[in-house]
């Protein structure tokens, strides 16, 4: 199971999160799992269209996941990043993380969708439920100060 993938099918995280325990489980104590999903906003968005450059993405992201293992005692790591058109109530990304202690898999978890949320090499357009399409969608400034406590401690994303 590659540590990193980026892709335009949906997935099952129950499926994905069996998977990841089957391997990872018998020597880790703590599995956690974070499911981001896309929000209708209250009925104004039909989807989000994320895109990214192949490659480039994978490997950034495959960069940070390394540092996150330097960071913390981690068994295991996955993240599933979606791309193109995504539905209301569809996953977008999927970050699971094992560690044989509980606040190395939390904290790990925490660092890896921060930078996933701010930093990563991916732009979200909104689609409109009045069929047109909005802007392109910037972090939000709490999820930048979420991002913010990393900055300056080792292993934090650039």
């Amino acid at each position: 199971m590659p540590d990193v993938s980026i892709q335009s099918a949906p997935f099952d995280p129950g499926t994905e999160i069996a998977r990841f325990t089957e391997e990872f489980g018998g020597r880790a104590g703590a599995i956690v799992t974070f499911t981001g999903l896309c929000r209708d906003e209250g009925g104004r968005l039909t989807g989000l269209e994320l895109e990214h450059y192949p490659g480039m993405a994978e490997a950034e992201i495959g960069r940070v996941v390394e540092t996150a293992r330097t960071r913390w005692p981690l068994h295991g790591v996955r993240v599933i990043h979606r791309h193109g058109l995504v539905a209301p109530g569809a996953g977008i990304v999927l970050v699971v993380t094992a560690s044989s202690h509980r606040i190395a898999a939390f904290e790990a978890a925490s660092f890896l969708m921060d930078y996933l949320k701010t930093r990563a090499p991916f732009w979200k357009r909104e689609h409109l439920a009045d069929g047109t399409t909005g802007g392109w969608v910037e972090a939000t400034e709490a999820d930048n100060r979420a991002a913010a406590r990393w900055d300056g401690s080792a292993g934090a994303p650039p």
